[in-house]
């Protein structure tokens, strides 16, 4: 008796059952609608990606996980199809590199972003831990990377650890 008059007044929000499924309704749909943008991007060319050994030669987007955040990186294609001065001065790689701080859950909407053009082989995504992660930081980088793993499957994208040579 006395354990039931103890939680007398302290009773938990809860959302009305309509909301939650709307909005459970809206993740999937938006899911989906991520699906079909993702879908564009041909699938990925192992002969191609798995070649690649290091970051400096990977031409795909590809996440640095954080705790809590991760940094996309994106190279751009060449907008000039000529093959005169190709990585040199007047057009170097690096101009066309971009990287930005997104958070888990935006994930989806950042891959959707990114041009066809930046993908040149396929769907596939390189990942890595961020370098120099202090040891009581691990667990959330931990936590990004299986989040960022399990979203981008869902959208059909391969994940590839680059410093493993491993797919995930």
């Amino acid at each position: 008796m006395a354990l039931l008059c103890g939680c007398k007044g302290h009773q938990l929000p809860t959302l009305p059952s309509h909301a939650s499924e709307q909005a459970r309704t809206n993740q999937v749909a938006e899911l989906n609608a991520q699906r079909l943008q993702i879908e564009q991007i041909p699938p990925p060319s192992k002969t191609r990606f798995m070649a690649v050994h290091n970051f400096d030669s990977w031409e795909n987007p590809y996440l640095t996980m954080q705790a809590g955040s991760m940094q996309l990186h994106v190279t751009l294609a060449d907008a000039n199809t000529t093959t005169y001065g190709v990585g040199g001065m007047l057009r170097p790689v690096g101009a066309r590199r971009q990287v930005l701080t997104i958070y888990p859950e935006k994930l989806g909407e950042a891959m959707t972003a990114i041009p066809q053009s930046a993908w040149p082989y396929g769907r596939v995504v390189a990942v890595e831990e961020a370098h120099k992660t202090p040891a009581s930081a691990e667990p959330a980088v931990r936590r990004t990377m299986e989040t960022a793993v399990a979203t981008l499957s869902d959208l059909g994208i391969v994940v590839y650890d680059l410093n493993e040579g491993n797919l995930r």
